[in-house]
């Protein structure tokens, strides 16, 4: 089965905050609890503030360098604020597309539990041709 993708311009709007068809719900999901949950939201971040760094570097009437390091400091501030509120922002967009509140942090917490239980499991332990 292939899941259903959002196009450039609705990622866009999704990682500006906006809300997304419910088709593409399952993919809202995944998107939030993938290995990488965390990468994408802070894309998603960068995305939101692009707009304001765009007009601090271009319209800003200061020498150059002033409007780098406030560009520079601006973002990393913004990044900090994103990482700050990152699970309650991933469950607002979990919620928006249908799902119930607290459902991408479980869903990554079951497959954090899986993995360390399939890392501490026997057969993994000294290789395949070890069982005696």
């Amino acid at each position: 089965m292939h899941r259903q993708r959002p196009g450039p311009l609705q990622w866009v709007w999704y990682a500006l905050g906006g809300g997304l068809p419910r088709e593409l719900s399952p993919w809202v999901l995944a998107d939030t609890t993938r290995r990488t949950w965390i990468v994408r939201h802070l894309t998603r971040s960068v995305v939101q503030m692009l707009p304001v760094v765009a007009i601090c570097l271009l319209a800003v009437p200061v020498p150059l360098a002033y409007r780098l390091s406030a560009a520079a400091g601006g973002l990393l501030l913004g990044l900090m604020f994103s990482i700050a509120f990152m699970t309650e922002t991933i469950e607002h967009r979990v919620a928006k597309a249908g799902y119930p509140a607290g459902t991408a942090a479980r869903i990554r917490a079951e497959r954090t539990e899986r993995e360390r239980v399939e890392r501490r499991a026997p057969y993994r332990q000294d290789g395949a041709g070890s069982f005696d």
